[in-house]
């Protein structure tokens, strides 16, 4: 009876396999649709937390150059902080969108969850430190958030409190597909280069190459940004790509700059048709929507980023030959 019952339960695992749905891998789901009018007041709430996420890992990470530190990483189900020294130990806080939770995890196994459901920001962050105290986590932040218009410090913000599921899961579905095809982007370049990563202050995601050299002093005026963070962020010649949710006057985009500007940028013939120089953020841009719609969505956003690249290592002068990566294929390969 005991071999029937072995066979039994193997059927009914193949049988439940293959009835199993499919995953929805149509082009449709994967760059979904997001116009800033449907979530404008869950993108503010969620700008505003991820906010009090990055500067616990801030406060509490060593610090690297260009302050890469800070940042947050696109995860399969959400953002990470990745793993946080602490002590003898690390900690590590997840946004999974996904289950609609916060995670937090400890080196000595140590999990707690905070639900990601509407909630003010001043009650997320009381959540938050309260949840790391109580695990044995120290840490003081400065509760004034970055880079945005009008700031309330965190603990004293109970305007912010929209959170619609749908489209935080919407918003992260972009970010796989944006940090998916970046990362193939940036495994071309062997010069120095930067992680493909979210910065929480400007909620967008980004990847920098370097040519190597100085750049000259940059001379701030960055709107909500102190003027010492972007001297050291733009310490070094850059090329510079991403993917903005925009605001209140943009829609989504893909973005490409370079600091310094070589002359001649704004007038280089980049490609696809739909990318464009924007005068007003000194960046060229590609509409989210003509990626979203696009044939081939990697192919165009590749397009972009590779010709951007291009626009400003000829006209910098950076030496392309010994910074590209150039596969070496065997004589016997097939």
């Amino acid at each position: 009876m005991l071999v029937i019952d072995l066979l039994v339960a193997v059927l009914l695992s193949l049988v439940s396999i293959m009835v199993a749905p499919a995953p929805d891998t149509s082009k449709a789901t994967i760059w979904s649709s997001l116009l800033l009018a449907d979530w404008q007041d869950t993108y503010e709430t969620l700008h505003l937390w991820t906010q009090i996420i990055g500067k616990i890992r801030l406060a509490l990470a060593p610090k690297v150059n260009h302050r890469w530190h800070s940042t947050l990483y696109v995860t399969p189900r959400g953002l990470t902080t990745s793993a946080i020294p602490y002590r003898t130990g690390s900690f590590q806080i997840d946004f999974d969108f996904l289950d609609h939770q916060l995670r937090i995890e400890t080196s000595d196994g140590t999990t707690k969850s905070i639900e990601l459901a509407p909630r003010s920001v001043a009650d997320f962050y009381q959540a938050v430190m309260s949840t790391l105290k109580a695990i044995g986590i120290q840490v003081q932040i400065w509760t004034m958030p970055q880079e945005v218009a009008n700031p309330i410090p965190f603990e004293q913000d109970h305007n912010h409190a929209a959170y619609d599921p749908e489209y935080a899961r919407r918003c992260w579905r972009i970010l796989v597909q944006a940090n998916r095809v970046m990362n193939l982007f940036r495994s071309r370049y062997v010069g120095k280069y930067s992680p493909v990563h979210f910065f929480w202050g400007s909620f967008d995601l980004a990847v920098t190459r370097f040519s190597g050299r100085r750049a000259p002093e940059h001379p701030g005026g960055v709107p909500n940004m102190a003027d010492w963070v972007t001297r050291e962020a733009y310490s070094h010649e850059v090329s510079s790509c991403g993917f903005w949710f925009g605001d209140g006057s943009t829609e989504a985009l893909f973005y490409a700059y370079s600091y310094p500007e070589p002359e001649g940028f704004k007038d280089y013939l980049v490609q696809p048709h739909s990318a464009f120089y924007n005068s007003q953020m000194r960046e060229f841009v590609l509409p989210y929507e003509a990626v979203r719609q696009a044939d081939d969505p990697d192919t165009i956003l590749l397009t972009f980023l590779q010709s951007t690249y291009e626009a400003a290592a000829n006209l910098g002068n950076w030496d392309r030959a010994a910074l590209e990566y150039t596969p070496v294929i065997p004589s016997h390969a097939n």
